[in-house]
């Protein structure tokens, strides 16, 4: 089963200054929380990324394969660790005047089939505010 988090925040940047932050990977650590990337092999179609995410033992690391970009208005990976599995979507869209929105999905598979049903509906909520404070947070470092 595949289970959807989404979130979205305006930013207030052209939408070419977002994709750049957004898709400069190293420097996600400074806006999603508990959470350091690196590029293995590029940042093109066919790159390998690798996240860690959380405290101590409490962390896991999540590697994902960029699979579509196509800058500065779309990025698509495909999650391949042990823990995270499935999809993940950046979108960037221009709004009003010199502002952009981002938005964030993931399209995730649930282990475990029915305990990991069950388990999605205590997780989904904290997935989704850590979506949308890694997005405000984004939006305050576009700002700066």
């Amino acid at each position: 089963m595949t289970a959807t988090v989404r979130a979205a925040v305006g930013v207030p940047v052209p939408v070419e200054r977002a994709w750049a932050l957004l898709t400069s990977w190293e420097r996600q650590g400074e806006w999603v929380p508990l959470t350091r990337v690196w590029s293995e092999d590029g940042d093109g179609v066919g790159g390998r990324l690798t996240a860690r995410t959380g405290i101590g033992p409490l962390a896991f690391v999540d590697t994902m394969d960029i699979v579509r970009l196509e800058p500065p208005r779309f990025c698509e990976v495909r999650h391949t660790g042990r823990v995270v599995r499935g999809r993940g979507v950046f979108r960037v869209e221009p709004a009003d005047g010199a502002r952009s929105r981002v938005t964030w999905a993931e399209d995730l598979d649930l282990p475990l089939g029915w305990f990991g049903r069950a388990g999605w509906v205590l997780v989904r909520p904290l997935a989704a505010l850590g979506l949308f404070v890694a997005l405000r947070r984004f939006a305050r470092l576009a700002r700066s």
